[in-house]
């Protein structure tokens, strides 16, 4: 297709989206009474919503069951996680029985450490990328501490090459046969938070295990964003967060995944009641007898109140399907980065995307250098109801999410970028 930078195309390609209506499901922050652009769908999402009736109904099942409500509630608490695998299974690739919901997302990530990284006296590395979200490299850190190893020794970073700013795929193949025996555990973000480089998850995992180690995936910014096929591409285990493309609230429930092939296995796990055997768990038994499949790794009661609000929008998912989501990601996410391309000839600044070209490498991010310009075009841009996000030194992330990013808001952003810069 061929874009133009106008108000009118932008409406046109509006008028053609089958998820338009969409944007009236979400709740928009306001400056200056005027709905923003929301561009950091990638940090927390918007609050669709249906959102408060879905913990509503929870308050008021509270107020009239108390603690009957877990058995007699329209949701009953007891199970009230049961109604995640199958939607969330359709999400990430998965069997339902791979998948469940609790806790946050990197205290799953150490959880399902303590059954995937499993070391040894000659195999303990572990490979991530380089400038992995801060959260995994502590993770990182305090694991092979915990098991007597130093970081420097044990943890093996992929590096980009001088003067490129995202990770070649044979790099990070050529790394895990490199260190090959040595190897343990291969965990990398399936979409880099910085950059927005999605990672080939299938090619990764199969070189990781080819070489005998596990292989994990933080999809932080990959569930809800990106097409996964975690049971076909025979991941081993996986964790996502809720609160980013999948509005579900700020620091809220993560999703686990955990193959099927590991479900019967006898893989150290850190147990706890939920997930003993459904059927016998109130019998109060001393030995852990754990739930088949993904559900076997919860450990506490559900906190149902965080859990209401991811219902409501994995529910929202599976009205939409993740088929129409990405087709319109690729879609809106070209026409930015038309529009940034255009504005950049008509401004003295240059601006250098740094997330791949190839569409097969990114999703709905977009980070851009502003070559010669500083914090102040953020502060602009944010003072104008562009709701955006600045990492040092000078680059600005931008996430168009499909549900509630509409093609004119593409168009104004692009006028209000010009006019920040031209009015210096």
């Amino acid at each position: 297709m061929t874009f133009q930078n106008t108000r009118e195309f932008a409406k046109q390609l509006d008028s053609q989206d089958v998820l338009n209506h969409y944007q009236d499901q979400f709740i928009f922050p306001k400056v200056d009474g005027k709905r923003v652009i929301y561009f950091t769908g990638n940090s927390l999402g918007l609050q669709p919503k249906r959102t408060k009736s879905y913990i509503d109904e929870i308050m008021n099942d509270w107020a009239h069951f108390a603690v009957e409500g877990h058995f007699y509630a329209e949701k009953p608490w007891w199970d009230y996680q049961e109604r995640f695998p199958e939607p969330l299974s359709k999400i990430v690739g998965a069997l339902p029985s791979e998948v469940t919901v609790m806790n946050t997302l990197t205290v799953n990530l150490h959880l399902l450490m303590v059954s995937f990284y499993q070391p040894t006296a000659t195999r303990y590395k572990i490979i991530c990328e380089e400038k992995a979200f801060p959260s995994d490299q502590y993770m990182f850190q305090s694991q092979v501490h915990f098991h007597g190893y130093k970081p420097e020794d044990a943890i093996v970073e992929i590096k980009r090459r001088e003067g490129e700013h995202n990770i070649r795929l044979k790099d990070i193949l050529a790394k895990i046969e490199e260190v090959g025996d040595e190897l343990a555990l291969v965990l990398i973000g399936g979409v880099n938070y910085y950059t927005g480089q999605v990672f080939d998850i299938k090619t990764i995992t199969a070189a990781g295990q080819k070489a005998g180690a596990k292989v994990g995936w933080d999809l932080a910014h990959a569930a809800g964003n990106i097409k996964l096929e975690l049971h076909d591409w025979n991941v081993d285990f996986a964790a996502w967060c809720s609160y980013k493309y999948m509005n579900s609230g700020p620091g809220n429930a993560s999703g686990c995944f955990v193959h099927e092939r590991h479900h019967n296995s006898d893989l150290p796990r850190f147990a706890g009641w939920w997930g003993h055997n459904k059927e016998r768990r109130f019998k109060m038994e001393p030995n852990f007898d754990p739930v088949e499949g993904a559900g076997g790794w919860q450990i506490s009661n559900l906190p149902v109140l965080s859990l209401a609000p991811y219902l409501a929008s994995v529910e929202m998912f599976a009205e939409v399907g993740m088929d129409a989501l990405i087709a319109k990601r690729d879609k809106i996410t070209s026409y930015l980065e038309f529009i940034l391309h255009e504005i950049d000839k008509e401004v003295d600044s240059n601006f250098e995307i740094i997330t791949p070209s190839n569409q097969e490498e990114r999703a709905c991010q977009l980070s851009v250098f502003l070559h010669g310009e500083g914090r102040s075009l953020f502060d602009y841009l944010m003072k104008n109801g562009v709701i955006t996000d600045w990492r040092e030194p000078n680059v600005i992330r931008l996430a168009p999410v499909p549900l509630y990013c509409s093609f004119e808001d593409m168009y104004d952003f692009g006028q209000i970028l010009k006019y920040g810069i031209l009015s210096k």
